[in-house]
Protein backbone atom coordinates (compact mmCIF):
# COMPACT_ATOMS: atom_id res chain seq x y z
CA UNK A 1 0.00 0.00 0.00
CA UNK A 2 2.84 2.63 0.21
CA UNK A 3 4.12 1.87 -2.81
CA UNK A 4 0.91 2.39 -4.35
CA UNK A 5 0.23 6.12 -2.33
CA UNK A 6 3.53 6.61 -3.48
CA UNK A 7 2.98 5.84 -7.49
CA UNK A 8 -0.01 7.42 -7.01
CA UNK A 9 1.13 10.89 -6.15
CA UNK A 10 3.66 11.45 -8.99
CA UNK A 11 3.49 11.76 -12.44
CA UNK A 12 6.24 9.61 -13.54
CA UNK A 13 8.57 7.17 -12.03
CA UNK A 14 12.17 8.66 -10.29
CA UNK A 15 15.06 7.44 -8.61
CA UNK A 16 14.25 9.83 -5.91
CA UNK A 17 11.41 11.37 -4.25
CA UNK A 18 11.14 15.06 -4.99
CA UNK A 19 10.06 17.10 -1.62
CA UNK A 20 7.18 19.02 -0.87
CA UNK A 21 5.35 16.53 -3.39
CA UNK A 22 1.99 14.44 -2.02
CA UNK A 23 3.19 11.10 -0.59
CA UNK A 24 -0.95 10.10 -0.72
CA UNK A 25 -2.22 10.69 2.36
CA UNK A 26 -4.01 13.85 3.23
CA UNK A 27 -2.27 17.06 4.16
CA UNK A 28 1.16 14.85 3.82
CA UNK A 29 3.60 16.08 1.66
CA UNK A 30 7.18 14.37 0.63
CA UNK A 31 10.17 15.23 3.28
CA UNK A 32 12.85 16.84 1.98
CA UNK A 33 15.79 15.04 4.34
CA UNK A 34 14.01 12.57 6.17
CA UNK A 35 17.15 10.51 7.45
CA UNK A 36 19.12 13.45 8.69
CA UNK A 37 15.84 14.06 10.88
CA UNK A 38 15.24 11.18 12.08
CA UNK A 39 18.65 10.76 12.95
CA UNK A 40 18.08 14.44 15.00
CA UNK A 41 15.01 13.74 16.16
CA UNK A 42 15.57 9.87 17.77
CA UNK A 43 19.25 11.59 19.29
CA UNK A 44 16.90 14.13 20.87
CA UNK A 45 15.06 11.79 22.25
CA UNK A 46 17.71 9.12 23.54
CA UNK A 47 19.47 12.47 25.35
CA UNK A 48 15.99 13.66 26.76
CA UNK A 49 14.94 9.76 28.05
CA UNK A 50 18.83 9.96 29.87
CA UNK A 51 17.14 12.20 32.13
CA UNK A 52 14.76 9.71 33.41
CA UNK A 53 15.79 7.30 36.26
CA UNK A 54 16.75 3.80 34.66
CA UNK A 55 13.91 2.12 36.85
CA UNK A 56 11.52 3.84 34.64
CA UNK A 57 9.74 1.26 32.92
CA UNK A 58 8.78 4.00 30.28
CA UNK A 59 12.23 5.09 29.50
CA UNK A 60 13.25 1.25 29.16
CA UNK A 61 11.00 0.74 26.43
CA UNK A 62 11.28 4.08 24.70
CA UNK A 63 14.66 3.94 24.89
CA UNK A 64 14.86 0.45 23.33
CA UNK A 65 12.57 1.62 20.26
CA UNK A 66 14.43 4.38 19.72
CA UNK A 67 17.70 2.63 19.67
CA UNK A 68 16.51 0.28 17.14
CA UNK A 69 14.57 2.96 14.85
CA UNK A 70 18.00 4.86 14.86
CA UNK A 71 20.22 1.67 14.02
CA UNK A 72 17.94 1.12 11.04
CA UNK A 73 17.62 4.97 9.58
CA UNK A 74 21.62 5.27 10.23
CA UNK A 75 22.27 2.04 8.46
CA UNK A 76 21.26 2.97 5.13
CA UNK A 77 23.34 5.83 3.82
CA UNK A 78 23.20 7.61 0.66
CA UNK A 79 25.38 7.48 -2.38
CA UNK A 80 28.16 10.10 -1.37
CA UNK A 81 27.27 10.83 2.06
CA UNK A 82 30.79 10.06 3.28
CA UNK A 83 31.83 12.94 1.04
CA UNK A 84 29.53 15.27 1.85
CA UNK A 85 30.11 14.92 5.49
CA UNK A 86 34.07 15.41 5.07
CA UNK A 87 32.89 18.62 3.26
CA UNK A 88 30.47 20.25 5.50
CA UNK A 89 32.83 18.96 8.63
CA UNK A 90 35.71 20.95 7.41
CA UNK A 91 33.52 24.40 6.60
CA UNK A 92 32.70 23.92 9.98
CA UNK A 93 35.92 23.35 11.46
CA UNK A 94 37.52 26.01 9.32
CA UNK A 95 34.34 29.20 10.31
CA UNK A 96 33.78 27.95 13.98
CA UNK A 97 32.83 31.45 14.39
CA UNK A 98 29.81 31.34 11.82
CA UNK A 99 28.49 28.39 13.99
CA UNK A 100 26.92 28.90 17.39
CA UNK A 101 28.08 25.84 19.36
CA UNK A 102 26.32 24.92 22.65
CA UNK A 103 29.29 21.73 23.19
CA UNK A 104 32.14 19.60 22.48
CA UNK A 105 31.82 16.41 21.65
CA UNK A 106 33.95 13.56 19.94
CA UNK A 107 32.19 13.09 16.70
CA UNK A 108 30.01 14.91 14.37
CA UNK A 109 27.01 13.90 12.80
CA UNK A 110 25.76 16.96 10.20
CA UNK A 111 22.10 17.69 9.51
CA UNK A 112 20.54 20.72 7.26
CA UNK A 113 16.94 20.88 8.49
CA UNK A 114 16.19 23.68 9.94
CA UNK A 115 20.42 29.41 10.75
CA UNK A 116 23.15 27.86 11.01
CA UNK A 117 23.39 26.90 14.04
CA UNK A 118 25.40 23.75 16.47
CA UNK A 119 23.19 22.02 18.40
CA UNK A 120 24.35 18.54 20.11
CA UNK A 121 22.71 15.41 20.80
CA UNK A 122 23.40 12.00 21.56
CA UNK A 123 27.20 12.43 21.02
CA UNK A 124 26.42 13.96 17.28
CA UNK A 125 26.84 17.43 16.58
CA UNK A 126 24.28 18.45 14.23
CA UNK A 127 23.83 21.97 12.41
CA UNK A 128 20.46 23.72 11.59
CA UNK A 129 18.82 26.09 9.55
CA UNK A 130 16.14 27.96 10.38
CA UNK A 131 13.77 28.38 7.53
CA UNK A 132 10.27 30.69 6.94
CA UNK A 133 7.85 28.84 4.94
CA UNK A 134 6.43 29.92 1.65
CA UNK A 135 3.31 32.21 2.51
CA UNK A 136 0.39 30.07 2.00
CA UNK A 137 -3.04 32.14 1.96
CA UNK A 138 -4.98 29.39 2.31
CA UNK A 139 -3.85 28.11 5.67
CA UNK A 140 -2.42 30.90 7.37
CA UNK A 141 -5.57 33.13 9.16
CA UNK A 142 -5.26 36.65 7.66
CA UNK A 143 -4.85 39.55 10.47
CA UNK A 144 -5.19 42.39 7.84
CA UNK A 145 -1.59 43.19 7.18
CA UNK A 146 -0.35 42.59 3.49
CA UNK A 147 1.82 38.91 3.73
CA UNK A 148 5.58 38.76 3.27
CA UNK A 149 6.71 37.32 0.15
CA UNK A 150 9.44 34.79 -0.31
CA UNK A 151 10.85 33.37 2.20
CA UNK A 152 14.68 30.94 2.26
CA UNK A 153 14.29 27.95 0.17
CA UNK A 154 16.07 25.05 0.61
CA UNK A 155 18.17 24.85 -2.77
CA UNK A 156 21.03 22.67 -4.20
CA UNK A 157 23.55 24.98 -1.79
CA UNK A 158 22.94 26.53 2.18
CA UNK A 159 24.79 29.75 1.53
CA UNK A 160 24.88 32.42 4.19
CA UNK A 161 26.88 35.82 4.46
CA UNK A 162 29.35 36.20 7.33
CA UNK A 163 31.16 39.11 7.53
CA UNK A 164 32.42 39.86 4.15
CA UNK A 165 32.19 36.26 2.91
CA UNK A 166 30.28 34.15 1.75
CA UNK A 167 29.87 30.58 3.12
CA UNK A 168 27.89 27.23 1.62
CA UNK A 169 27.03 24.17 2.38
CA UNK A 170 26.09 21.50 0.02
CA UNK A 171 22.77 20.07 -0.09
CA UNK A 172 22.92 16.48 2.04
CA UNK A 173 22.61 13.68 -0.86
CA UNK A 174 18.99 11.91 -0.93
CA UNK A 175 18.22 8.94 -0.37
CA UNK A 176 16.61 6.71 -3.34
CA UNK A 177 12.90 5.31 -3.61
CA UNK A 178 14.40 2.37 -2.44
CA UNK A 179 16.08 3.20 0.08
CA UNK A 180 13.40 5.06 1.63
CA UNK A 181 10.96 1.94 1.12
CA UNK A 182 13.93 -0.02 2.41
CA UNK A 183 13.59 1.94 5.65
CA UNK A 184 9.77 2.26 5.79
CA UNK A 185 9.76 -1.47 5.66
CA UNK A 186 11.95 -2.25 8.72
CA UNK A 187 10.07 -0.06 10.41
CA UNK A 188 6.82 -1.08 9.86
CA UNK A 189 5.15 1.93 10.89
CA UNK A 190 3.92 3.75 7.19
CA UNK A 191 5.34 6.37 5.23
CA UNK A 192 8.48 7.57 6.83
CA UNK A 193 6.85 10.91 6.57
CA UNK A 194 4.46 9.21 9.61
CA UNK A 195 7.63 8.15 11.04
CA UNK A 196 8.53 11.43 11.19
CA UNK A 197 6.00 13.06 13.13
CA UNK A 198 5.31 10.08 15.42
CA UNK A 199 9.33 10.87 16.69
CA UNK A 200 8.05 14.96 16.51
CA UNK A 201 5.15 13.63 18.77
CA UNK A 202 7.42 11.45 21.21
CA UNK A 203 9.86 14.36 21.96
CA UNK A 204 7.09 16.80 23.01
CA UNK A 205 5.65 14.43 24.99
CA UNK A 206 8.97 13.76 26.99
CA UNK A 207 8.89 16.91 28.12
CA UNK A 208 5.95 16.85 29.62
CA UNK A 209 6.47 13.63 31.31
CA UNK A 210 10.04 15.00 32.46
CA UNK A 211 8.26 18.16 34.09
CA UNK A 212 5.76 15.93 35.74
CA UNK A 213 8.02 13.70 36.86
CA UNK A 214 5.81 11.04 36.42
CA UNK A 215 8.40 8.65 38.11
CA UNK A 216 7.33 9.72 41.39
CA UNK A 217 5.16 7.61 43.83
CA UNK A 218 1.50 8.73 43.97
CA UNK A 219 0.19 10.61 46.29
CA UNK A 220 -2.55 8.35 46.57
CA UNK A 221 -1.61 4.40 46.88
CA UNK A 222 -3.63 2.40 44.88
CA UNK A 223 -5.30 -0.05 46.57
CA UNK A 224 -4.39 -3.94 46.14
CA UNK A 225 -5.20 -5.37 42.12
CA UNK A 226 -6.18 -1.74 41.23
CA UNK A 227 -3.68 -2.53 38.10
CA UNK A 228 -4.60 -5.92 37.93
CA UNK A 229 -6.31 -6.92 34.42
CA UNK A 230 -8.86 -9.71 34.01
CA UNK A 231 -6.83 -12.80 33.36
CA UNK A 232 -8.25 -16.22 32.80
CA UNK A 233 -7.84 -18.56 35.68
CA UNK A 234 -6.75 -22.06 34.29
CA UNK A 235 -6.22 -23.20 37.79
CA UNK A 236 -7.48 -26.12 39.02
CA UNK A 237 -10.02 -25.79 41.66
CA UNK A 238 -9.12 -27.41 44.82
CA UNK A 239 -11.17 -30.11 46.75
Amino acid sequence: MRCTFRLLASVKPARYLEAGTPTGLTGLFTHPSPRSTLVYLYSRTLDALSEFPETSLYRQSTEALTKHRLNIVSAVVPEGYKEWSAIAKQIISENPEAFARQENVQGMDVSLQGKMTQETSDGKVFIKRRFVPEYDERTVEWDGEKPLKGGVEIGTTVGFEDGTKKLELPEEPLLTVAQVEEIENKIGAGLIEEVIQVAEGELKLLDVLKRSEVWQDLEEKPVEGQWSYFTRDTASPTT
